[in-house]
């Protein structure tokens, strides 16, 4: 296969050290986790005394000052191990981007060093009950009155939820605006009528704790406005790339890691007095996948330096966000089969990869809204105002 020119030397010293990491502080306790429904708050602090956390924010304000390929360092290494429980993606590579680049040096210095250290847990609000992709369609109200803002609505689905000290709530500050009337507020534990609502029960990445947010005349300073009140779609828009991008990455690594899991293991089980790898048909199917799963590198590969030279476009990275899920998911489905019964039981990494890839063709922006933002780029359909 290709040498990966993405990574320096440097680069993979981080791996080493991210490796060992999650194995000694994340694989010995992901069932426990999974069966509590979210990780342990301790390996947030661990994680920032490791420089694990953040590492693509500048230094001055507690991160590494790395470029975006350590970053996908971090990502690929808790997609090789399948710790899905860990929301330290969302956590350093969503939300604090936003912090840094939207944020006053006050809520810089307030927010990103603590962050960096584990000590607070950062989330960020976009989907509502009756709005997901859509986030024109978001009802969550905030109003104006002399310093202050109050906030009322809801969101579910929200990764770090439940150990959130800080949340980013994308909501409407003039609903009568469209797009240009959204705003960011940063919601903080404490603020008197926000609530946590209940861990939710998946499928799949059962030990990244998922939960509903609720906000009932929630008090948030003036101060607390992340960047221009009416410029939030816009700065939602500049960011959702990089999100995109990360799945696709995710998606290549787990993907990878279910080949190398699988090729292991029919190499070891028998049946008819052959090893399962002797036969002709699973030789194929994996070399299948093994193609698939390469092609999908290059692609990321390319679209990561495309992104650290921003020059990476939206028609681009959808298809790769559209691309990668949907390969993972062939991937994984494949690589259960050959697993046999075992890979329907629990215990065994393959069944739960599977469920845990599911989600990545939904998140993010479903496979259907890819492939509506690409057709728009070429100029098929409709625009939609504001979009």
């Amino acid at each position: 296969m290709l040498e990966r020119s993405i990574f320096t030397a440097e680069h993979e010293l981080f791996r080493d050290m991210v490796r060992r990491f999650l194995e000694e502080h994340a694989v010995p306790f992901h069932e426990r986790w999974e069966e509590q429904g979210y990780v342990d708050r301790d390996v947030w602090l661990k994680a920032g005394e490791q420089g694990i956390l953040l590492p693509a924010i500048d230094s001055e304000y507690g991160g590494a000052g790395a470029d975006r390929a350590m970053s996908a360092v971090v990502m690929e290494e808790i997609a090789r191990a399948n710790m899905t429980g860990l929301g330290f993606g969302l956590h350093s590579d969503i939300v604090a981007p936003y912090i840094a680049r939207y944020g006053t040096e006050e809520q810089k210095q307030r927010f990103l060093p603590a962050m960096a250290r584990g000590e607070k847990i950062a989330a960020i609000a976009m989907t509502e009950p009756g709005a997901g992709s859509d986030l024109q369609g978001v009802r969550t109200t905030a109003r104006l009155e002399g310093d202050h803002y109050v906030l009322d609505g809801s969101k579910t689905f929200i990764t770090n939820g439940y150990h959130a000290d800080l949340v980013i709530v994308v909501c409407r500050t003039d609903p009568a605006a469209g797009a240009k009337g959204i705003s960011l507020l940063i919601v903080e534990q404490g603020m008197k009528g926000f609530q946590k609502g209940k861990r939710l029960r998946k499928i799949g990445m059962k030990a990244q704790d998922t939960s509903e947010l609720f906000f009932e005349n929630v008090v948030v300073p003036r101060a607390n406005l992340l960047g221009e009140e009416g410029r939030g779609f816009t700065y939602l828009m500049e960011q959702l790339p990089w999100e995109r991008l990360q799945i696709a990455i995710i998606a290549h690594a787990s993907a990878q890691a279910a080949i190398d899991r699988t090729v292991q293991y029919v190499g070891e089980r028998k049946a008819f007095g052959s090893a399962i790898a002797d036969f002709q048909n699973t030789r194929y199917r994996l070399a299948e996948c093994q193609a698939e799963v390469e092609i999908g590198r290059v692609f990321v590969d390319r679209c990561l330096q495309a992104m650290m030279e921003r020059k990476l476009d939206s028609q681009t990275v959808s298809m790769a966000k559209l691309w990668l899920s949907e390969m993972q998911g062939r991937v994984m489905d494949t690589c259960l089969q050959l697993f046999g019964g075992y890979g329907f039981v629990w215990e065994f990494p393959i069944a739960q990869a599977y469920a845990d890839a599911r989600v990545q063709r939904i998140y993010g922006g479903t496979s259907e809204i890819m492939k509506e933002l690409i057709a728009r780029e070429m100029g098929l359909g409709k625009k939609r105002k504001g979009a």
